[in-house]
């Protein structure tokens, strides 16, 4: 495949309008953490005013997440993303106009960004469900490498410039860039569009219960989509506490790492992210859970080098191979998502996805918080490497997920007389 064929998935006028709005808004989203978290200190100096605020953005996105895959199941995809991209625009301008003109307050930014953890639950399952309306089939995989591009690529970019803002002009005008990036984003995809709805005019409206219970339903009878999940909820609880927890604690303690060096240990997991991109563009899974399985048990490596060699550079590759390892399986999970999963159920089959995920992060967080006063570190990280390498294995045992294919071919790259028309000759017929 030549390069450019790599980007063919940007041939069609919807997909690039729906790439660059996401781009865009993303180029925000990535300095947020930084500017929220310095704001928050400036406010008050303890980590528990930081876990108050991003704690109670977390519960409400838990909160609403079934929600949001039913409305957007139920309504216009782009509209739930423009109303939301709208709410988020709004947030955080007030958030930036309170702390650049001093006046902000803890329980302010706690309800603003509890506010914005409530849209998020809508935004997740409506941009899940936009791709597969957007790109011809043979090009899910190709158009899921391409988003995971710009937002891997702006992560690595985008903590310096908010650091840089922060430092500069203060973390208000960060959190103003990320305002006006959503507000260019709903610009971008008021060009994005969507197929119509075949009988959605006619057909009666069911309650949000029964819309859930469907969901729920076309979620457990695939046994290779809950089982992986389940697996999931486990390795993130294993995941956030030992990198979230237990990772800056032996950084802070680590005469080779230390504060700025954890800062280029995670820059060093975007990078492999970013790379394996670029491979995911050119190289097709033919079974993508078998090869995101077997790919994620990688994420043990740092864990094992930060319990028994903790020092910059083989921790810093430890992180780059794990950042190329997430990218393998978050490609081939949503290309398996994408085109396993009926596209009038997939908003709410991926908001069950996201609940089964986000509900584990607080769970190993606290509990690690707990194991590290109890058990000796290193070897809490071996085993817990361990541990996690048998739960992603163990996920492999299932035949649904190791066997799983791809349901159609990667089209031909088009003919340079042919490439004009790609997007008219890819109808709505048959992404319906």
């Amino acid at each position: 495949m030549k390069p450019k064929d790599s980007l063919g998935a940007l041939s069609d006028r919807r997909f690039a309008w729906y790439f660059t709005a996401r781009t865009v808004s993303t180029a925000g989203s990535v300095m947020v953490p930084v500017a929220l978290a310095f704001a928050v200190l400036h406010i008050d100096q303890s980590a528990g005013a930081l876990a108050q605020v991003l704690g109670v953005r977390t519960l409400t996105m838990v909160v609403f997440l079934l929600v949001g895959g039913v409305v957007a199941d139920r309504f216009s995809r782009i509209v739930v993303l423009q109303v939301s991209h709208v709410l988020t625009c709004l947030t955080q301008a007030c958030a930036a106009v309170l702390i650049i003109s001093g006046h902000a307050t803890l329980t302010q930014l706690t309800v603003i960004e509890g506010v914005n953890g409530a849209v998020s639950a809508f935004t997740m399952p409506a941009m899940m469900g936009i791709v597969p309306l957007v790109v011809d089939r043979g090009r899910l995989q190709q158009a899921n490498a391409l988003l995971s591009f710009s937002r891997s690529g702006l992560a690595v970019i985008g903590p310096a410039v908010a650091g840089l803002l922060v430092v500069g002009v203060g973390p208000g005008w960060a959190l103003a860039v990320d305002a006006m990036t959503y507000a260019v984003a709903i610009v971008c995809l008021t060009r994005v569009g969507l197929p119509r709805r075949t009988g959605d005019a006619s057909a009666p409206r069911h309650s949000m219960v029964r819309e859930l219970r469907e969901g729920w339903g076309e979620f457990s009878r695939r046994e290779w989509l809950w089982v992986v999940v389940l697996a999931f909820g486990l390795t993130n609880a294993i995941h956030s506490g030992v990198i979230g927890v237990l990772g800056p604690l032996v950084a802070k303690s680590s005469t080779s790492i230390g504060e700025a060096g954890w800062g280029l240990v995670l820059s060093a997991e975007a990078v492999g992210t970013v790379l394996m991109t670029l491979v995911m563009l050119r190289l097709r899974l033919r079974h993508p859970l078998r090869a995101g399985m077997l790919a994620i048990c990688v994420l043990a490596v740092p864990m094992v080098l930060l319990g028994v060699a903790p020092a910059l550079v083989p921790v810093a590759v430890g992180f780059f191979l794990a950042g190329a390892a997430v990218e393998v399986f978050g490609v081939g999970w949503s290309t398996a998502l994408h085109e396993h999963v009926p596209v009038g159920v997939l908003s709410r089959v991926s908001s069950y996805d996201a609940l089964g995920s986000f509900v584990a992060i607080p769970v190993g967080t606290f509990l690690y918080g707990w194991l590290a006063a109890a058990v000796d570190l290193e070897t809490l990280m071996l085993v817990s490497a361990a541990v996690y390498v048998l739960i992603s294995l163990s996920a492999l045992l299932s035949r649904s997920v190791r066997d799983l294919g791809r349901t159609v071919e990667e089209p031909p790259a088009p003919s340079p007389a042919s490439r004009a028309d790609v997007g008219a000759s890819t109808g709505g017929a048959a992404r319906s």
